[in-house]
């Protein structure tokens, strides 16, 4: 087996592939390019954007030349794989916007130094703006049956849902699959690599590049994230866990990952280190929040640094004392229509995750702190004289959720 694809599957990456054997019989013989495509819908990607990141890396680590493809033609219209409706379509500027936002998180990623693996940055919309319709409908839409089309998940549960799915919507599979047809054109890439519910967008392309050209490419997909807990990769209890330290700070992504479940800290460590499989057997049986600590501070040092994932690391080592006074944790604005509300309201606007009962319980259960003082009292009010001394009140939910709340 050749060892990219072995390394794939040893960390968790592997889901499908078009033809597995021919694929590692081509990375064996030859050095190839292999695209991921990234849609520009928001200002950053968010971490269930990183097992594609991770992809990307490790093509570069074995000596492939990644290509990041930025839809922004596909952004115009957007993807309804895995969406029970039609996405709300950016204006011009923020689209733009989102790419050089975009293109500079990925780029804290990858290695931009050696000539033979720097990625490619492209962008699809320099080539799908100028189509001219009757053209391609003659000498690209020939090649797709909407029979096919109808069987793809993406249209088929929006169908058997009777939620409406527009004709642009349903034109995103046959762009995607051009797309991988333009960069065989120009850049001899052979390779795509998505999320598995990006499977049929990804066959349609391998499908319109053989018939085409005849050339071979193919296709590989990621599983799906899910937590233990059965949701999502991506969110917690405040929202998205965006990779732009602008939009998170780099201790609330440290302490994202230091707050794995411990049922998930050994698949992380696989798919999102680059710590060798090897080691990852040597040390799983060390004390678990041992290696939730290496786990945060390996993530966040891919991303920010290693002197930031120290600093993050020492200010949740001084955060969890019990007489921290919370300075230096990252801010919480509290709106002013808050101030004056009980202590259930309140922490019901930051961590949203929790029902008022569960936080009621919490109470009766002294694990709610303001500045370290036991709340036990649910009506207790968060009024504005509680900042005037220090400028900003400490918030403990539980043991491991501390807030710094200002006004």
């Amino acid at each position: 087996m050749n060892e990219f694809i072995k390394e794939f599957k040893d960390r968790g990456f592997f889901y499908q592939c078009t033809d597995e054997n021919e694929l590692s019989n081509k990375l064996n013989s030859e050095k190839i390019k292999a695209y991921i495509g990234f849609d520009c819908t928001a200002q950053s990607l968010h971490v269930g954007s990183l097992l594609q990141i991770m992809c990307l890396r490790l093509l570069q680590k074995h000596g492939h030349r990644p290509i990041v493809l930025i839809g922004g033609g596909t952004t115009r219209i957007g993807d309804p794989s895995g969406k029970d409706k039609t996405r709300q379509i950016l204006h011009e500027d923020e689209i733009e916007k989102n790419i050089k936002s975009i293109e500079k998180i990925l780029k804290l990623f990858l290695d931009n130094k050696d000539e033979n693996t720097k990625p490619i940055f492209v962008n699809n919309y320099n080539w799908l703006k100028n189509l001219n319709y009757i053209t391609f409908l003659r000498d690209i839409g020939k090649h797709f049956t909407i029979n096919k089309m109808l069987s793809f998940d993406s249209v088929k549960l929006r169908l058997e849902r009777e939620q409406s799915l527009s004709y642009m919507e349903f034109n995103y599979m046959i762009l995607q699959a051009y797309d991988f047809l333009e960069l065989n054109k120009n850049e001899n890439c052979i390779l795509q690599i998505g999320g598995s519910d990006q499977w049929g967008n990804i066959v349609n392309g391998v499908e319109l590049v053989k018939r085409y050209s005849a050339k071979e490419v193919y296709g590989l997909t990621t599983p799906l994230i899910t937590l233990a807990s059965g949701t999502k990769m991506g969110k917690s209890e405040n929202g998205a866990i965006w990779l732009d330290k602008d939009l998170l700070s780099v201790f609330d992504y440290w302490q994202f990952w230091r707050n794995t479940d411990d049922r998930d800290v050994i698949k992380f460590l696989k798919m999102f280190t680059d710590i060798p499989i090897k080691k990852i057997e040597e040390i799983k049986n060390k004390d678990i929040n041992e290696l939730k600590i290496i786990l945060a501070n390996e993530t966040t040092a891919m991303l920010h640094g290693k002197g930031e994932a120290i600093k993050a690391e020492d200010l949740a080592k001084s955060t969890f004392k019990e007489n921290s006074t919370g300075e230096d944790l990252p801010s919480i604005k509290l709106s002013q229509n808050l101030l004056s509300k009980d202590i259930v309201s309140i922490v019901e606007f930051i961590n949203k995750d929790l029902s008022k009962s569960e936080i009621r319980r919490l109470i009766k259960n002294n694990g709610i702190k303001i500045d370290n003082e036991k709340i036990d009292n649910e009506k207790y009010l968060v009024e504005d004289n509680l900042f005037k001394e220090k400028g900003f009140i400490k918030l403990s939910v539980g043991k491991k959720k501390h807030y710094k709340i200002i006004i």
